[in-house]
């Protein structure tokens, strides 16, 4: 987005305003665009509730979540200028009187700019009422004007290729495919969207971005934590359908997009659909070939003994959900033809990493042959987080009169740049209020990613007698993971 886009008067309806990611994401992201002064000169936050409140009690209770999850402090002043652009509103979500309410005060803010505003509609709730909050939206027509209404979705998107359809023919019967923002905050973070920049912004990497250079790739996403709160989530869901469907694939997408033509969100996604088309489905024969997945049992994370995750708080004792999955992907186009893509995502792992590992084929011949297995193979590691930064790894002359070789690594730190770097909502909430869809996931991308993981999907669901736990909490995970990349002489970084 342009520093210089003037946003158009705009009423931001969250439902489910009360709920744990409007309380830790959702405010502070507004608060910090606020305060950079990113957000609409006429803005209005409608927070939508169950319980009976005032403005009042919610503004406080909104303060008081700011001082733990902003990331600029909570200044009087500022507090001042924001808190005046909430407005908290008692609302049934499956009662048409409420509906009927809501749209008198939207049309109310509508008096207040002096012409009919945009109007950004936050769906922060479980996903079984996007059905019910869709069809209401679409009888009271509050969100009738295409140019200026939006919806925001957060995932999962459906449950299953199915389901992903049946949700998109859903929101097309009250939203146009350009209204409908569905979300995944992954696409969001600085370094995620630097691929863009490092690849296609820079004439040394680009032609290097290919099979006859590249000889792996891995993607990694590490966490330490368990399912938390999360637990009657996370046992109809599991790894695969938490992270691997989405946030994986769609860095995969990242890496592995040919160049676009243009920036124009259209054409971004255009080549995003083309990866998730070129991966090569796993026929259920081959699941065990290509994909491993594994369940924590107790260990210890960070020096603290942790229990296994059928010993969580609402788990099944006997549960056979994955908490841990890698997968060896293959796409079948010129450019990555014969190259793994290896991904892995845990939980309870040795420590919260998450990175992309690009690593290139070793030199057909090497002058420094009696040395040679000392030379390690160049990498570019790009750090998500904790770390933010871009990693080229490569050999050079270590210093001394004889001529012994050692890896080094040149480092662009992210956070050298800019110590204060907006939150992945910060960026994504912007792009909804100016209208730019290229950080948002498309229908057909939804589906498709589902189509990529079916089969995978469908085999675990259907095998239930698995030897779970298979790693321990504060480790890499199951064996087996290393022996997916190790089949081809390869090592997860």
């Amino acid at each position: 987005m342009s520093d210089n886009t003037i946003l158009q008067p705009t009423t931001i309806v969250i439902f489910g305003a009360t709920g744990d990611l409007a309380k830790r994401k959702l405010f502070p992201a507004f608060y910090n665009l606020y305060i950079d002064g990113r957000m609409p000169k006429g803005f209005n936050i409608l927070a939508l509730g169950r319980a009976e409140n005032t403005d009042e009690k919610f503004r406080a209770y909104v303060k008081e979540n700011l001082e733990s999850f902003s990331r600029k402090p909570v200044t009087d002043e500022d507090w001042a200028g924001f808190q005046v652009h909430i407005t908290y509103f008692q609302h049934q979500l499956d009662e048409e009187a409420s509906y009927k309410n809501l749209y008198e005060k939207l049309e109310s803010f509508d008096e207040t700019y002096g012409s009919r505003g945009n109007r950004l509609f936050y769906l922060s709730i479980a996903p079984n009422f996007v059905s019910v909050i869709s069809n209401h939206i679409k009888n009271t027509s509050i969100a009738s004007n295409p140019e200026k209404d939006r919806i925001i979705i957060e995932k999962p998107f459906g449950h299953d290729k199915e389901s992903a359809i049946e949700l998109n023919n859903l929101l097309s019967k009250t939203f146009k495919e350009e209204q409908i923002y569905r979300i995944d905050h992954y696409l969001g973070k600085e370094t995620v969207q630097n691929i863009l920049a490092f690849r296609f912004g820079n004439s040394i990497f680009e032609p290097l971005w290919n099979n006859k250079h590249i000889e792996s790739v891995q993607i990694t996403v590490a966490e330490e934590v368990g399912v938390e709160t999360r637990a009657s989530f996370y046992e109809q869901t599991g790894a695969l359908r938490d992270m691997i469907q989405n946030h994986l694939l769609q860095i995969l997408c990242m890496v592995a997009m040919e160049p676009p033509v243009s920036l124009e969100s259209g054409e971004i996604r255009d080549r995003k659909v083309d990866v998730l088309k070129s991966i090569r489905r796993i026929s259920p024969d081959r699941v065990d070939h290509y994909a491993v997945r594994g369940q924590y049992g107790r260990g210890e994370v960070d020096g603290k003994k942790v229990n296994a995750y059928r010993e969580e708080e609402g788990v099944d004792p006997v549960s056979n959900t994955e908490t841990f999955v890698a997968i060896k992907f293959y796409l079948d186009n010129k450019r990555w033809e014969n190259v793994p893509f290896y991904v892995r995502t845990g939980k309870r792992m040795k420590e919260k990493h998450s990175y992309i590992t690009i690593q290139f084929k070793p030199l057909p011949h090497s002058t420094f042959s009696e040395s040679s297995s000392l030379l390690s193979a160049n990498k570019l590691i790009i750090n998500i987080q904790p770390l933010m930064d871009i990693r080229l790894q490569f050999m050079a002359k270590k210093p001394g009169l004889s001529l012994e070789l050692k890896p080094v690594e040149m480092i662009f730190d992210n956070f050298a740049c800019q110590t204060d770097t907006p939150e992945a909502y910060e960026t994504l909430l912007l792009e909804a209020l100016v209208g730019d869809l290229t950080l948002f996931m498309r229908s057909d991308q939804v589906e498709e990613a589902w189509d990529v993981v079916k089969t995978i999907q469908e085999t675990w669901e259907n095998r239930k007698d698995l030897p779970f736990p298979n790693y321990d909490a504060g480790s890499w995970g199951p064996e087996e993971s290393n022996a997916l990349v190790e089949r081809q002489g390869h090592h997860w970084v």
